[in-house]
């Protein structure tokens, strides 16, 4: 039977004086290893008051990122597939704009 699987899950977070829409900038969906990822970025309210650092994280903008698979597989047989998604989001994410800043979890549970 087909399920949605989540494969990685987190925050990417944008200065509020930075014009940068991560949405923009990551495709909805990639094909990697012949499987298709959907990639899902929502705004939310900040997950926690204060950075490491101290600094207020209502001065950024908050996205809930979400990567998964409608697939047959057992979810951890997908672990392969979470490897070539980090891979392939890696140098995307290292490429945005100075202050653009993410956490992101391998998941793997189902949707």
């Amino acid at each position: 039977m087909r399920q949605g699987v989540r494969l990685l899950q987190g925050y990417l977070w944008v200065p509020k004086t930075l014009d940068f829409d991560p949405r923009s900038h990551l495709p909805e969906q990639v094909l990697l290893g012949g499987a298709r990822i959907h990639l899902l970025l929502d705004p939310v309210d900040p997950p926690f008051a204060f950075f490491d650092d101290g600094t207020p994280t209502a001065t950024q903008t908050f996205y809930q990122f979400t990567a998964l698979a409608v697939t047959e597989a057992d979810p951890e047989g997908l672990r392969p597939l979470v490897v070539a998604l980090r891979d392939w989001l890696t140098p995307r994410l290292e490429a945005t704009p100075s202050g653009v800043g993410w956490l992101l979890f391998e998941d793997l549970r189902e949707v």
